[in-house]
């Protein structure tokens, strides 16, 4: 018998042999067993997430010799020749190849007849809006007056091109793409009941690289087999990818974290001599990015199954939650520009060197800057309400000029930020500016109050609002900023209130509300100001106002 493909031998015969879906089996399901049926359905969604099998197994629903049911016996001699191809009264269409008008009244010139085989007559209509509008108006006058023994499933990857008047008349089913993991659970069970022993990392690239389409996941399944001669493995997965193993993004992350060009571009040259495709790269950094972030944000959330938990936390401990935000910002553009680049490696390459070159200025580690090369501004910093006027703050080169915005002075920190130590008194407000902290460490120094201090000891209330800026990661940073501080070692701990009153953040808050409404009153009181605005009917625009 010759070799028949895992896409076609593992088609669902059954709505329970069905992957993922279950809004629609279960809608189906009830609508059979109830026999609550509808003349016309549309199935709708990607490539291979199964419309024409699950119009298929409707059909063999309407058919089967055992009764109209929620599932088909799949042995009598209906639900065999449906499964073959063979049913008569199961006409399926390609409205790719027939979008004619004429193709269209041919093919509805036997509506009116009896089915000869089954109880109802099925119209399997794929990729109906690949029909004319003459051919949808044709199938239309048989839409509004049916006869009772036919059906019309219809399916389309592209519903929008349907008219109206056409979706109205039809029971819509939207079929979402698979999970990585409903995919990679399919492609094992298929691998043990084919006696082949599955390679957990390979069926994981491939269900990663099928995108949610499970026909495409098993024709990739065929392929590896193929390329592995009979077997998987990852690293044959890989080779017919065009991928790397997980552990070249955490590289090339690495080397931006230390600013070192030289082994960044060693990291790449690895990956360009195993034939990686750049934009696989590319999605494999984002991928960890997104998973930094993830971790960062929100403690003990849920990884990818595809994730290495240690490698994500170690880098989501050492990278600043705003660095991880600028660069995978960076490199979702830089993907998008991928194909405009002379080629995709030189794009990559470009991509990466400027995350290189993008650092925080005066970060630690930041490696010297070219002439006139662009530097993000530092995260601002909480306006004392004490003390000498702030200088302004730098602006982004990048960016257009603009007002400048006061800032505090700056902490008593060394260019690798280390603290100088040196007494400090209870102000809280008066302590965060000198920490020399950023990222979410520094929202968290803002966002709380300083409840009582003993020596050592410092004890913090948190706003419950602000409550997930406390990691181990932001609480680690506070305590050794503080112990530099004081030149001892310090211990904190952190209490919630619902609102926890007076933080430096609300205290900057109400200095600028402030600063904005004496510089209001300034230009309301300004002659040339009322003259614009009696003149002109001009108005001040509300936060236009600055006192900078």
């Amino acid at each position: 018998m010759s070799y028949q493909a895992l896409a076609r031998k593992w088609r669902p015969r059954r709505f329970a042999d069905m992957v993922g879906q279950e809004h629609v089996r279960r809608a189906l399901g009830n609508a059979l067993a109830g026999d609550r049926l509808h003349h016309a359905y549309l199935f709708t969604g990607t490539r291979g997430v199964g419309k024409t099998t699950v119009a298929r197994l409707f059909a063999k629903a309407l058919n089967c010799e055992q009764g109209v049911s929620a599932e088909p016996c799949g042995e009598c001699a209906a639900c065999v020749a449906i499964d073959g191809g063979r049913f008569m009264d199961l006409i399926e269409v390609d409205a790719a190849s027939r979008t004619g008008v004429d193709d269209t009244r041919e093919l509805l010139e036997n509506v009116q007849y009896a089915p000869t085989q089954g109880r109802y007559k099925v119209y399997l209509i794929d990729e109906v809006h690949m029909f004319s509008k003459s051919s949808f108006n044709a199938l239309l006058k048989t839409l509004e007056e049916p006869p009772p023994h036919i059906k019309f499933l219809l399916a389309t990857t592209d519903p929008q091109k349907i008219p109206a008047t056409i979706l109205s008349r039809c029971l819509q089913f939207n079929l979402r793409a698979l999970t990585p993991e409903q995919v990679s659970g399919q492609l094992t069970r298929v691998l043990h009941a084919e006696q082949i022993a599955p390679d957990a990392a390979a069926v994981e690239l491939i269900a990663r690289a099928a995108a949610g389409s499970m026909r495409d996941a098993l024709s990739l399944l065929d392929q590896a087999l193929a390329h592995g001669g009979g077997q998987i493995e990852a690293d044959a997965v890989r080779a017919m990818l065009g991928t790397l193993d997980r552990s070249h993004a955490p590289r090339l992350l690495d080397a931006v974290a230390d600013a070192d060009g030289a082994a960044l571009l060693a990291a790449l040259a690895e990956a360009n001599a195993q034939a990686a495709d750049p934009g696989a790269v590319l999605d494999d950094l984002l991928r960890l990015l997104h998973q930094i972030a993830l971790c960062q944000a929100v403690p003990g959330a849920t990884l990818a199954a595809d994730a290495d938990p240690a490698v994500v936390q170690t880098l989501a401990a050492r990278l600043p939650a705003e660095d991880v935000q600028l660069y995978y910002q960076m490199a979702l553009l830089g993907r998008r520009d991928l194909p405009l680049a002379p080629d995709p490696a030189s794009g990559l390459e470009m991509l990466l060197l400027r995350l290189l070159v993008f650092r925080p200025a005066g970060g630690a580690g930041e490696a010297p800057a070219p002439p006139q090369a662009p530097h993000r501004a530092p995260a601002p910093q909480p306006v004392p309400t004490t003390g000498d006027s702030p200088a302004p703050a730098r602006a982004p080169a990048s960016a257009a000029p603009a007002a400048p915005r006061p800032a505090p002075p700056a902490p008593a920190a060394d260019v690798q930020g280390a603290v100088a130590p040196g007494p400090i008194d209870d102000d809280w407000s008066a302590i965060v500016p000198r920490l020399g902290l950023r990222g979410a460490a520094q929202q968290l120094a803002q966002h709380c109050v300083l409840r009582a201090r003993r020596g050592e000891q410092f004890d913090f209330a948190v706003d419950a609002r602000s409550r997930s800026l406390l990691t181990p990661a932001t609480r680690a940073a506070l305590t050794d900023a503080l112990s530099k501080l004081i030149g001892a070692a310090a211990r904190v701990e952190f209490g919630t209130e619902a609102e926890a009153a007076d933080t430096p953040a609300q205290q900057a808050a109400r200095a600028d509300a402030a600063r904005a409404a004496q510089a209001r009153e300034t230009l309301e009181a300004d002659p040339t100001v009322r003259g614009l605005m009696q003149t002109l009917d001009a108005r001040l625009v509300d936060g236009s106002a600055r006192s900078d």
